[in-house]
C-alpha cells in the first residue's frame, strides 16, 4: 500500500482539475509527464495538442467526448481523445465538472496492457479511483461540482 495525496492543477468555473501525488513525490504525476515531455522535439507535436485539449477542458469542462475509454468499463481511466497515435496522457474523469489527471508516455504497442509503464500507470489510477470512491462512501471528502471539499487534507491508500 502506498499513500496517495491530489494536488489541484487548475479550478475554473466549469472544471476542477487535479493530479495524484505519491507520498515523498514532490511532483504531482501530471507534473511528472509534463517535465517528461515539454523539451522532447520528437513529440512536441503531440505534447502541444495534449495541453490544447487541456485549455479546451479548462474552458468547456471535461465532456465525455474530450476522452476515450482507456481503463475497464467499471472504472473511470480515460485518455485525452487527440489524433496522436504516440503520446498518451491517462487520466480519470469523475464528471463533466472533475478531472484527475495522471501520467503518460509514448505507446509503442498495441494496447496499454502489453507496456509496463503505461500498464503501471493505468493501474495506479484504476487504484485510486477506488480509493476516491471509498473516501466518498466514508464522508471523508465530497464532489460538489467542481470541488472535492477537504481534498487538501485527505490521503488516499492504494
Amino acid at each position: 500500500m502506498v499513500t496517495v495525496t491530489l494536488k489541484t492543477i487548475e479550478q475554473s468555473d466549469n472544471v476542477g482539475m487535479f493530479s495524484i501525488c505519491f507520498e515523498g513525490d514532490a511532483e504531482s504525476e501530471f507534473e511528472k509527464f509534463l517535465l517528461k515531455f515539454k523539451d522532447n522535439a520528437t513529440y512536441n507535436k503531440d505534447f502541444n495538442i495534449i495541453l490544447m485539449a487541456l485549455a479546451k477542458i479548462i474552458d468547456k469542462g471535461a465532456l465525455e467526448r474530450f476522452f476515450r475509454i482507456e481503463g475497464k468499463m467499471s472504472d473511470n481511466v480515460k485518455a485525452l481523445a487527440i489524433d496522436s497515435r504516440k503520446l498518451r496522457l491517462y487520466c480519470l474523469r469523475i464528471s463533466d465538472q472533475i478531472l484527475i489527471l495522471g501520467n503518460g508516455g509514448v505507446k509503442l504497442t498495441r494496447t496499454y496492457q502489453e507496456d509496463n509503464v503505461l500498464s503501471g500507470y493505468v493501474v495506479d489510477l484504476q487504484a485510486f479511483d477506488k480509493a476516491l470512491l471509498e473516501a466518498q462512501k466514508d464522508g471523508k471528502i465530497t464532489i460538489e461540482k467542481n470541488m472535492i471539499t477537504d481534498i487538501q487534507s485527505a490521503t488516499f491508500e492504494i
